[in-house]
């Protein structure tokens, strides 16, 4: 079994961990969170999403997010792009990638953005294009590659299907996400095993909710088949909608911490990791998510 000696991770918590949240944040914590992260040694962030602020009120503030960033060089700062409405909104702050998604079950599709899944391909269609001829890198979010609320159990076809619509739009690199957080070890190879019939393995990442407490060992299985990019959420920032109470995305923490225990180079400096995702936990007036981040800040405190 040869493991990646080294990982790349994107951490998702400024989008994908924020959005969902009730209280406005504003968007100056948005921003600190964002430098907290790249101080700690993050090289990929997802920023924000251009989307309706009708429909996502809390990411409103993208452009003003985007704005005060102090960028790092050598940081990739990715954003997420429903449609042409939201890439025009969106290119004038100069992200690095945008990400476009699409679903593995078609019931998730419909119920949510309303379409089938070959028809969100095709709305993503000129997204793409005028993202490529900017010269901007296109990511595929890839959600319910393993279960759906609506489906249940997801045939690693459907996540073959998906994956060829993603490559034929000109999408560079897809996520295999486990959405709900279902998925166990071998469940995730075989829709990372579909996914390579498309792209390769430098060009696949792993995105694992921890719903059912699975995250870590889906982690370990997707590298075992070489997988070395991975998205988690500082704090374990996001819940499910889904499962009600859930946790949703993996804590960054912790997979920073199972990586550097097996000697597996990230780049990221684990006490500064705490410090971001303890910001943004007190700014949000609540416990931290991360099972390490606990752990090692009641160590501090000892």
């Amino acid at each position: 079994m040869t493991l990646p000696s080294k990982v790349q991770i994107i951490d998702v918590g400024p989008r994908d961990g924020l959005q969902n949240e009730k209280q406005p944040v504003p968007a100056a914590i948005k921003i600190e969170l964002v430098h907290k992260l790249q101080e700690a040694g993050l090289q990929e962030i997802e920023v924000t999403s251009f989307v309706s602020p009708k429909w996502v009120p809390q990411m409103g503030d993208n452009a003003q997010v985007m704005a005060g960033i102090a960028r790092k060089a050598g940081v990739r700062y990715s954003v997420l792009t429903p449609n042409m409405k939201g890439f025009e909104a969106a290119l004038p702050t100069r992200p690095d990638e945008i990400v476009v998604f699409g679903s593995a079950s078609e019931a998730f599709s419909q119920k949510n953005i309303n379409c089938s899944i070959a028809e969100s391909i095709e709305r993503f269609a000129p997204v793409v294009e005028a993202a490529l001829a900017q010269g901007m890198a296109v990511r595929g979010a890839m959600s319910c590659t393993v279960g759906c609320p609506y489906e249940g159990d997801i045939a690693p076809e459907k996540v073959a299907y998906l994956a060829s619509l993603m490559k034929e739009i000109g999408v560079q690199r897809v996520d295999v996400a486990d959405t709900i957080g279902v998925g166990t070890p071998r469940k995730v190879q075989a829709a990372i095993e579909a996914t390579l019939g498309y792209y390769d393995i430098a060009h696949i990442s792993g995105h694992f909710h921890d719903t059912y407490g699975q995250a870590l060992a889906n982690t370990l299985a997707a590298m075992e088949v070489g997988v070395s990019n991975f998205q988690s959420s500082v704090a374990g920032l996001g819940g499910c909608p889904y499962a009600k109470g859930a946790t949703g995305n993996v804590a960054t923490e912790d997979v920073v911490y199972m990586l550097h225990g097996m000697d597996i180079e990230t780049g990221i400096d684990l006490d500064k990791l705490v410090d971001a995702g303890q910001f943004i936990s007190e700014h949000l007036g609540r416990k931290n998510q991360s099972r390490v981040a606990v752990a090692l800040l009641n160590k501090r405190a000892g």
